[in-house]
């Protein structure tokens, strides 16, 4: 698979989470828009590894801790999505009008 292909394919995750994230009034679909961003971007970042890095171990644990974060960072948002649906019973963005308690 060329660098080509793969660039392409970033780039179209990367547009469908960017349309997702600000067309979705769901947090949870918001986040899956979020989401598919992140994989793009990690996608870009694992083909250009595997185009210049040549093998190195830098490029994968690159990758290895975009995943990770990417996880914390999903746990995070999905416990403060969590945390508004039981203080507000609201899953819309347009159900809470500020987040002060």
């Amino acid at each position: 698979m060329s660098l080509v292909t793969i660039l392409l394919v970033a780039g179209a995750l990367i547009g469908i989470g960017v349309w997702g994230a600000l067309a979705q009034q769901s947090f949870v679909m918001l986040m899956m828009g979020i989401e598919l961003v992140v994989n793009g971007v990690i996608l870009a970042a694992a083909g250009f590894w595997a185009e210049t890095g040549a093998g190195g171990p830098k490029g994968q644990v690159l990758v290895i801790v975009a995943m990770a974060v990417m996880a914390v960072e999903m746990a995070i948002g999905f416990a403060l999505v969590a945390a508004v649906y039981r203080a507000r019973q609201a899953d819309m963005t347009e159900g809470i009008g500020s987040l002060r308690g």
